[in-house]
């Protein structure tokens, strides 16, 4: 099985490059950042000690922050290597000043992994949340380097519980020094399968969106645009928005009879779309288009930048979560860590904390104009259901906090 799995993955990577030399953007972004691993590799410093942190993504990186700095101030002798097996991870912290290289994870063939740790020779592994890579934990384990995974979530309908699955549940035993899991029943179902060295430690998200919260600074320029609005104007954050999520928070504009205003900040910010959107919204600014010294009465506020969003719903009243009309909702913690009452679209049902959150009525999700106006006028007009629902995205957040210190305790013992 082994065999067919490296095979599988010799052929996963030659379609890599024959994408690459076809123009596909990001296989060709991969495929150049392969062939600078080795340069990248060699900032570590030799002899001193590397703790090892690969994510797949941006997602999967924003989950792991708080354990690499927490690491880094347990251990301030030892350096950082970052992998990323997306560009979408890694041509944006690519720079990350908390790792002392940031590097692609070179694909998953024996001689290849071989190269990185004869040059990293880290001291620790951790990887996370759904990054299961075969032969590099096989080589791992032979050289007794301990290797985790954190915020990890097993479902029954995953190919290690099929009757296939077998092989790769050895994997998961032997592999793994150590498996932190996000809820009791990932922790149960990993138990009933005979893998026992595991643990619940919860999500390491809530420990990173506190951090965002917790360091964001005030914007004077946002600031000064809603102190153009009129006395009770409510305020309304749609955050990673798409077309079906602009066309209800329109169509509740042109109906409500409360003064409003709104922050829209686009999951795609293509030029294409924010004109789109000026389509839609004609009463609307740019955020690239305040200056400094103004202060236009444009009732809608486009962001039209990345990196933003996460700060600004702390100027909520109500935070709207695009997606869910799509492949599924986007972050919506960013907004409860704000204790802000949150809603979204009906695809939220793969995400845990989109169900705590209803179960809790912090926030709702609707599939139609009239769902979405009953909550926002419920949420808008009447002050103790605000309160109640901001209340309960507070507890929320307080009781799901500590993931990262669960994680580290446990591995220094």
């Amino acid at each position: 099985m082994r065999i067919l799995y490296t095979i599988g993955i010799w052929f996963y990577t030659l379609g890599i490059r024959l994408a690459a030399l076809l123009g596909h953007r990001n296989a060709g972004l991969m495929v150049k950042g392969w062939s600078e691993t080795k340069e990248k590799l060699m900032q570590l410093q030799p002899g001193r000690p590397t703790a090892w942190f690969h994510a797949a993504s941006l997602g999967e990186f924003e989950q792991a922050r708080p354990v690499i700095e927490a690491y880094r101030q347990q251990h301030p002798g030892h350096q950082v290597l970052v992998t990323f097996f997306s560009p979408s991870g890694y041509e944006i912290r690519k720079n990350y000043a908390q790792a002392e290289a940031v590097c692609y994870l070179p694909p998953d063939l024996p001689r290849k992994i071989r190269r990185l740790i004869n040059i990293a020779h880290p001291k620790v592994v951790f990887f996370v949340k759904y990054e299961f890579w075969f032969n590099y934990l096989r080589i791992l384990r032979r050289k007794h380097i301990p290797t985790y995974i954190f915020s990890t979530i097993f479902r029954p309908n995953q190919y290690f519980f099929k009757w296939y699955g077998s092989f790769f549940r050895k994997q998961l035993a032997l592999g793994f020094t150590h498996l932190f899991v996000q809820n009791e029943e990932s922790l149960q179902l990993l138990k009933s399968h005979g893998i026992t060295q595991c643990s619940l430690a919860g999500d390491t998200r809530f420990d990173r969106v506190h951090q965002i919260a917790e360091a964001a600074a005030r914007n004077e320029k946002v600031e000064q645009w809603l102190s153009t609005a009129e006395s009770g104007t409510k305020v309304i954050i749609a955050g990673s928005s798409w077309p079906p999520d602009e066309e209800l928070i329109s169509k509740y504009i042109e109906t409500s009879p409360l003064p409003l205003r709104v922050i829209l900040a686009p999951h795609v910010i293509s030029e294409e779309h924010i004109k789109q959107i000026e389509g839609r919204f004609s009463d609307s600014v740019r955020y690239s288009q305040l200056a400094d010294n103004a202060s236009p009465s444009a009732k809608i506020l486009i962001i039209d930048n990345m990196g933003m969003l996460s700060q600004l719903y702390r100027y909520a009243d109500v935070a709207y979560i695009g997606g869910g009309f799509g492949v599924g909702i986007h972050n919506i913690l960013e907004a409860v860590t704000f204790g802000k009452p949150v809603l979204f679209g009906p695809n939220f049902h793969k995400f845990k904390e989109a169900r705590d959150i209803i179960a809790l009525e912090g926030g709702w999700s609707h599939s139609t104009f009239d769902q979405l106006k009953a909550h926002l006028d419920t949420l808008l007009m009447q002050p103790d259901a605000h309160q109640k629902a901001s209340q309960a995205c507070t507890q929320y957040m307080q009781q799901n906090l500590g993931s990262t210190s669960i994680i580290l305790n446990n591995i220094e013992k």
